[in-house]
């Protein structure tokens, strides 16, 4: 889903191709700047270790692309290089958007938070609860076994809304068109509309990890 609207082909392509394999990818063209990916004019903040790599995937729960990219994301995140640290960043196009940026980073605080992550993805898309307002999201929290009190706790701390702003702030800092979206190592910005496919997104995310270890 895109602040300015992704291009139905472009979406279709994006959530219907099949990924192909690493020694297929590996024989495809240099991803071109401009064309595939862009170079950001002015850094954006990583928060990695020196001698690290950071990629960024931006995301929306409510996104049925995101939903669709998810299991492959996350199996590519599993594999990823030692010398790469990779993380999920929720963006708000609007204000509508932030119950759900504080409800991924209130999970982030539970020793499950993989299978949580998991379960608002099928929540939405399958059993169409929009968990759209703080309510809706107590509500469905609660379902799951979790003490809803201490979740509010934290959903509603300090610590959640200075996250929430650091995310809008990146979001911003990458300039972020739509989602699902890569940012790589605070210089480098990607998506399917612009790469082709979700799959030659990762292509391409390889490619700049592998261009910021020889910087």
């Amino acid at each position: 889903m895109q602040r300015r609207q992704f291009s139905l082909a472009a979406a279709t392509a994006a959530t219907s191709m099949a990924f192909g394999a690493n020694s297929a990818l590996a024989q495809q063209a240099a991803p071109q700047e401009g064309k595939e990916y862009l170079r950001l004019s002015k850094p954006a903040p990583v928060d990695a270790p020196a001698g690290k790599i950071e990629v960024v995937e931006f995301f929306w729960y409510s996104c049925p692309h995101c939903n669709v990219f998810e299991p492959t994301f996350a199996a590519w995140k599993q594999k990823a290089p030692a010398n790469v640290v990779v993380r999920r960043v929720p963006v708000a196009f609007n204000a509508s958007f932030v119950p759900q940026q504080k409800l991924y980073f209130a999970l982030q605080s539970m020793d499950n938070f993989d299978a949580m992550h998991v379960k608002v993805f099928h929540a939405i898309h399958v059993e169409r609860n929009k968990l759209a307002k703080d309510e809706d999201i107590f509500n469905w929290v609660g379902k799951q076994g979790v003490d809803v009190n201490k979740f509010k706790e934290v959903y509603n701390s300090f610590n959640v809304s200075s996250q929430v702003r650091k995310a809008t702030q990146l979001q911003q800092a990458y300039d972020v068109e739509g989602v699902p979206s890569m940012g790589v190592a605070g210089r480098y910005y990607t998506d399917g509309p612009r790469a082709g496919s979700m799959p030659n997104v990762l292509r391409v995310v390889e490619y700049l990890v592998a261009q910021s270890a020889k910087a």
